[in-house]
């Protein structure tokens, strides 16, 4: 089969640049998915849980994270509470219809989030103003708050006591690192859990 020399092309850019994306996080924000992941770790081992919220990709990220605490990711350990608060569709829409869009994260976090919780924002622009509640929220409860975020952060970085920045343009690579940077937090966090069973 024949290759189309320009699509390689395109691909072969699409590859450099998220190559770039990520060298780019590594060289300031290693530190931070540590402390990330030093904060879900001592959450879980206490018995508390993680709520990851987002809109749209970052909702997606935030169902995937969910799923690796509470499957496994890599290694054998026990199951860990972590809940994404998009996927359950009477809810979302039954608060954003009689609160507005902007609460539909939030309210869930005051019925289901205590002290001592991790609360998981996950926005590629750092403006949605609904994960932005969600995390004030949060912090009115006593839960330890973090913001993996795009550009400069907004507010919701600015706010939150773990601030995992990926401060690209593009959000399809924002996407991308925010990816390799759940899956490094998954990874620390589960040799934690095993390190003490």
């Amino acid at each position: 089969m024949s290759c189309d020399c320009e699509q390689v092309d395109t691909i072969r850019a699409i590859f450099a640049v998220t190559v770039s994306a990520h060298q780019r996080f590594a060289m300031t924000g290693l530190g931070n998915i540590a402390a990330a992941a030093a904060a879900i770790g001592r959450a879980v081992a206490d018995g508390r849980k993680v709520l990851a919220f987002g809109n749209g990709g970052s909702a997606a990220d935030a169902q995937h994270l969910a799923a690796e605490l509470v499957g496994r990711f890599e290694m054998e350990r026990r199951p860990l509470a972590a809940i994404a608060l998009s996927p359950d569709s009477s809810i979302v829409t039954a608060i954003a219809n009689d609160y507005g869009f902007e609460q539909v994260f939030s309210r869930q976090v005051e019925a289901l989030g205590r002290q001592g919780d991790v609360a998981f924002g996950i926005s590629t622009s750092g403006r949605s103003r609904n994960v932005e509640a969600a995390l004030q929220a949060a912090k009115t409860q006593g839960m330890i708050t973090v913001a993996l975020t795009g550009r400069d952060g907004g507010k919701m970085g600015a706010d939150a006591d773990v601030h995992l920045n990926v401060s690209e343009a593009s959000t399809a690579r924002i996407q991308e690192v925010h990816r390799t940077i759940l899956h490094a937090i998954c990874s620390l966090v589960a040799r934690s859990i095993a390190s003490k069973t």
